[in-house]
């Protein structure tokens, strides 16, 4: 993503660990980079997704915190997960 303004939140997808809570879904890169996927709308995100995924919303302040406690390469704003696919 480039340095344009994120929005005041984004939804991000999370994961369930072990103890049955709930962190922020990184992907890895092909080139090893890990990325976060974030979005400005609900439908983008079950686009990529699923229905039924879990999510967090976070406002800019939380998702700074998210880098500090699970550092990523790249963040990406409302992209798709495969671009070369068509979306569904």
């Amino acid at each position: 993503m480039d340095r344009t303004q994120l929005p005041p939140v984004v939804y991000a997808p999370t994961l369930g660990d072990d103890d049955g809570n709930a962190r922020i879904r990184m992907q890895r890169m092909r080139d090893g980079r890990v990325a976060l996927f974030v979005y400005s709308a609900l439908d983008r995100l079950a686009d990529q997704y699923g229905e039924d995924s879990p999510w967090v919303l976070l406002r800019v302040p939380e998702l700074e915190a998210a880098y500090q406690d699970s550092p990523y390469d790249l963040l990406f704003l409302d992209q798709s997960l495969h671009p070369q696919e068509t979306p569904r």
